[in-house]
Formats: structure tokens, C-alpha cells, sequence
């Protein structure tokens, strides 16, 4: 497998099958901005709840060949208790050009979601290659109780250091080798501890005392 972030906003993901993986799979969805499409004959409560709000794409029926062909899907979740009806749009999907992703054969699939822990911009995820999502949510939920909210912090605080960085040293090499110089363990253990005022006056520091 390639790792690759996605920017899916404003694209349009189709998601067969209207259960709780369905749902689960849609929420993340929406709130990445993705046009989703649902086929399904029955759906999830929350899920006509999304419809009724205009949230989603409800399409109230049954999988039928041809529905996927031409529809510009980048992505398509294949998540009815059906292998047959997974594998036909599976099938049919690629043909049209979309990424696949099928619940039920994981070694089938075009791409894997990872399990994921966001932390403002800072986002880590585990993947398992298919082969053990719970073990893959075991080490997210390690990575859950070592990551707190403190590293979304630092990074907004990061940001602005580096637009300063870029207004003092002009010359491009010099500005990155200086950045990277400051990427340091010293570092990492100052956000671990929750001291963010003391990180940011070190690197604010050796910013200012730059000389090219």
C-alpha cells in the first residue's frame, strides 16, 4: 500500500449499504466535505436523518448495474452484507475509474482507511494492511492517551514562529537549515511536558539571534 492524504472535499464518494459501517464511514466523510452518495434500500437512522437534512445523497434503492458507470466517483464504499453486491459494484466501479474500498474482502480493496488521531493539524494514523483493525485500534488508542490536545497546540503556536522565521531570513536555504536545526529532541520533550511558553521563547530566541 501507497500512504497518501486526500483532499476529498467537494468530491463525490458513493457508499453502498446503509448500516452502522455505512454511518460510520459517512460521518468521516462529511467531515472532510465529500459529496456523498448512499445506495440503499434501507438506511441507518442517523443516515435518513443526513439525508432529510440535505446532508447526503440518498439513493432509496438496491444496487443495479450501471448506477456507478459515468458518475465521476472518486472514491466508492462497498459495505452491504452482500459479497455479491460488494464485488458487482466493486467490479463496476473500477471500470468507471473510482477507487474501491469492500468491507468484506479487505485484500480486494483498491485503498485501506487507517485508524487516525487528530490532534489539530497533527494527525497520526495505523494501519494494518486489512489484516487486524483491532489491533490497529489498539495502538490508536495508545497514541490517543500519548497525544494530547497539547501537540494541535504547538502546532498553531509553530506556525507563527516559522512566519517569522521566513520575514527575518530571506535566503531559502539558510531559513530551512536553521528550521530544521530547531527540529530537535529538546523539542519533542518540552510539548511532552506542556511547556509550549517555554518551547516557543527558545526557538523565538534562536530566530531573532540569527545572523546569515
Amino acid at each position: 500500500m501507497y500512504p497518501i492524504n486526500l483532499d476529498i472535499k467537494g468530491k463525490k464518494i458513493c457508499v453502498l449499504g446503509g448500516g452502522h459501517v455505512a454511518l460510520r464511514k459517512i460521518r468521516t466523510l462529511l467531515a472532510e466535505g465529500a459529496e456523498v452518495h448512499l445506495i440503499a434500500p434501507e438506511a441507518h437512522e442517523d443516515l435518513k436523518g443526513m439525508a432529510d437534512a440535505g446532508q447526503l445523497i440518498w439513493h432509496k434503492t438496491v444496487y443495479q448495474p450501471g448506477m456507478l458507470a459515468g458518475k465521476g466517483y472518486l472514491l466508492v464504499f462497498c459495505a452491504t452484507d452482500s459479497c455479491h453486491v460488494n464485488e458487482a459494484a466493486a467490479a463496476e466501479a473500477r471500470r468507471a475509474g473510482a477507487l474501491v474500498n469492500s468491507i468484506i474482502t479487505p485484500e480486494d480493496c483498491d485503498f485501506q482507511v487507517p485508524s487516525r488521531v487528530c490532534r489539530g493539524d497533527l494527525m497520526l494514523t495505523v494501519s494494518t494492511g486489512g489484516s487486524s483493525p483491532a489491533f490497529s485500534r489498539l495502538i490508536r488508542q495508545d497514541l490517543e492517551r500519548n497525544y494530547s490536545e497539547v501537540w494541535g497546540q504547538w502546532l498553531k503556536i509553530q506556525a507563527g514562529l516559522r512566519m517569522e522565521l521566513k520575514a527575518k531570513v530571506t535566503v531559502s536555504k539558510q531559513r530551512e537549515a536553521l528550521w530544521h536545526s530547531l527540529m530537535s529532541e529538546r523539542l519533542i520533550d518540552l510539548i511532552k511536558l506542556g511547556k509550549l511558553d517555554q518551547a516557543e521563547e527558545e526557538l523565538r530566541n534562536a530566530i531573532n539571534s540569527f545572523r546569515p
